[in-house]
């Protein structure tokens, strides 16, 4: 299967021409020629089947033969705020493999206790782009830009809200608490953990405390590991 990431095309096109970059990938890269089947994802679960109409390297044009929206819908919407890792490849490596799995939306918390404040959103991004493609996925995630722990608990957050964090205080678990086919929203804090007054901010917020089993985790795996239990769960 050669799958296009084309986040601009219509729902109803009958046509779609890449842009020059996928146009070179296809012809010069691998090489496909006129009448050549392709695949095709929007990022908002719209999945395509093309035909190649002109192998041009620059401009390759696509007939579109068939098209299937809300492919592999899940029955669930995944968020998960996290405070960025000092380690930018930890981070991204979470992007990738979250985005394997199944998530929906990532927002970039700045913390009391963060290492890293800043993040190049369009790598990231690309990052995420690649794994949609390596996976499947017709739904592309969404990354919000980095704000404050106090901005975005200031946001009108819907959904279950969780925080996860390693304060020896009353936590519960997703398999306690989750419902299935609902928005998620899970908080992860950075390497030094969210600070007690942070949390108590989540908790008069109507989040509730979680723990993610017994062994301390770092940042994105713990990010990782939240991912995977809300998507089991919701199995």
């Amino acid at each position: 299967m050669q799958l296009f990431y084309t986040p601009d095309i219509l729902p109803n096109a009958q046509h779609y021409m890449l842009n020059e970059e996928e146009s070179k990938h296809c012809i010069r890269v691998l090489r496909l020629e006129k009448g050549a089947e392709v695949q095709l994802i929007d990022g908002r679960g719209g999945f395509y089947t093309g035909e190649i109409a002109d192998a041009h390297p620059k401009k390759t044009l696509l007939q579109i033969i068939s098209v299937q929206q809300a492919f592999n819908k899940r029955n669930h919407y995944l968020h998960i705020a996290v405070a960025p890792t000092k380690n930018i490849e930890r981070l991204e490596w979470f992007l990738e493999k979250a985005t394997e799995i199944g998530i929906d939306e990532v927002s970039f918390i700045i913390c009391r206790r963060s290492e890293r404040k800043e993040l190049k959103i369009d790598r990231l991004n690309k990052i995420v782009t690649s794994a949609v493609k390596q996976s499947i996925k017709a739904y592309h995630p969404i990354l919000n830009e980095p704000v404050s722990f106090e901005r975005f608990m200031n946001k009108p957050l819907i959904g279950q809200k969780f925080i996860a964090h390693c304060e020896h205080t009353v936590k519960t678990s997703l398999g306690d608490e989750l419902a299935k086919g609902d928005t998620c929203l899970v908080l992860i804090g950075p390497e030094g953990d969210f600070t007690p007054d942070e949390i108590d901010t989540a908790l008069n917020k109507n989040f509730k405390a979680i723990t993610l089993g017994d062994s301390r985790l770092r940042t994105e795996t713990a990010a990782l590991e939240a991912c995977f239990e809300v998507n089991f769960l919701n199995r």
